[in-house]
């Protein structure tokens, strides 16, 4: 029998976890600093909505529906043996992105490992190991990055309810603690409220810009791992007693509050960090080392603070990580839900297997750095992944016709068809979801 989620509350929490990830907390602050602040969250916000959040409902009923792994879960879309072939290909192609993300988010997550250990060592005195935490070796790097997948995959390998949902019930609430603790912290430091101030006050002469418009529908798309197969193998979790709207909707707010908060504690903290005489604006207004700032600017920031900047420290790397741990589980579960149902071994067994084989990969691209890092991030998030969001959208908005998913979205939405989500919504994935994906996918080649 099918293991399923054993409450809304832990299905809410363990897609939002997938959902809440270094791209939540570091990219859209990243983002939002690089395009006008206040400008790039009223886009942000709104775009989550129009695009993310109703390819999130897609993603989720066929999971739902189709109660399996991602390539048998599409396949059962299909009327006749050329479309169910046709829609295996979208699901293996959906089952590759988690996996290749996570080769490579592993080592991100390694090095946030390596900095949350060395703010231990800090603490304890002890220079030497300090220093090795914190130097881009490749050592380093790959001791952590086998220490972050061993946690992955001692949490995945306990299956859905005692590993997955126990963990994503307490690492999600932890998380929105550690982020209200550091925000009201970072406000009481000089330059907080500037930052505040650049984050929350838009200058709607930039809404328009044209590249502000492709980051925010690309943050917004990605932000919810849409085409990621994430939240379609915890569909497949899902009770049918659920509402898939009205579950859907609690993640998309969750996911987008994430974010907002990461804006609320990073961006005054850029500002804090400027006020101590840290360099983060080039003198053309470009944002200086984008993908790397977390292990610049906010380490710099903490030590300029003395003491209580050890502890910062120590709570910043802490909420990273968690977030870094509850997308990785996520992402592993895809691979490891398709070989368990297809060659019915134990769940634990392949969750070694396949976790060990892709840390493999994870150490090749280690060894390989400046070829295959960079290489590896493009492949699966700017070319795979959209490919495969627009697949979801065909595929479910058009293959699988109007009435059968209309049987699946009211299954714990009676009151469905008189909606006025109902009249909208199946036009609107079909039709209006696809031209944005395209905006996206032809921003990103």
């Amino acid at each position: 029998m099918r293991e399923h989620f054993a409450s809304r509350f832990g299905f809410i929490m363990a897609a939002a976890g997938a959902a809440v990830g270094l791209g939540n907390i570091w990219g859209f602050p990243t983002q939002a600093a690089s395009n006008g602040g206040g400008a790039f969250l009223v886009t942000y916000l709104v775009l989550v909505f129009a695009l993310a959040f109703p390819m999130l409902v897609m993603e989720v009923a066929i999971g739902r529906h189709g109660q399996a792994n991602p390539v048998d879960a599409v396949r059962k879309l299909g009327k006749s043996p050329l479309q169910q072939s046709l829609a295996g290909l979208v699901g293996y192609a959906g089952m590759l992105v988690p996996s290749l993300v996570l080769s490579f988010y592993a080592i991100v997550a390694g090095w946030l490992m390596a900095f949350l250990a060395a703010s231990v060592t800090r603490m304890l005195g002890w220079p030497a190991a300090t220093e090795w935490l914190e130097a881009f070796g490749l050592g380093r790097n790959i001791v952590w990055t086998l220490v972050f997948y061993l946690l992955t995959i001692l949490v995945v390998q306990a299956g859905v309810r005692r590993g997955i949902e126990r963990w994503s019930a307490r690492l999600m609430p932890a998380l929105f603690v550690l982020f209200v603790l550091l925000f009201g912290y970072i406000l009481t430091q000089d330059g907080a409220m500037e930052g505040l101030r650049h984050y929350l006050v838009p200058d709607f002469s930039k809404v328009m810009d044209g590249q502000l418009l492709i980051s925010a529908m690309g943050q917004a798309f990605f932000s919810l791992t849409i085409g990621g197969c994430s939240m379609l193998m915890y569909g497949s979790y899902l009770s049918r007693q659920e509402s898939i709207p009205t579950t859907a909707f609690q993640v998309t707010l969750i996911d987008t509050g994430v974010a907002f908060l990461a804006g609320l504690v990073i961006l005054p903290a850029m500002f804090v960090a400027m006020n101590h005489g840290v360099t983060i604006y080039a003198d053309d207004g470009s944002l200086l080392s984008s993908d790397t700032l977390v292990f610049q600017v906010l380490p710099a920031l903490f030590d300029s603070m003395g003491p209580v900047g050890m502890l910062m420290a120590l709570v910043f790397f802490v909420l990273m990580a968690i977030a870094a741990l509850t997308s990785s589980i996520s992402m592993l579960e895809v691979p490891v839900s398709y070989a368990t149902e297809r060659f019915g071994t134990s769940r634990p067994r392949m969750t070694w297997l396949l976790g060990s084989a892709l840390a493999l990969f994870s150490v090749v691209i280690c060894l390989n750095f400046g070829t295959l890092f960079g290489f590896v991030i493009r492949l699966s998030t700017q070319n795979i992944q959209p490919l495969v969001g627009l697949g979801f959208c065909v595929l479910g908005g058009w293959m699988w016709g109007r009435a059968k998913l209309f049987d699946e979205l009211v299954k714990g939405t009676p009151a469905l068809s008189d909606s006025l989500f109902w009249r909208i919504w199946p036009w609107y994935v079909r039709l209006v979801c696809p031209l944005l994906v395209v905006l996206v996918i032809g921003a990103s080649w």
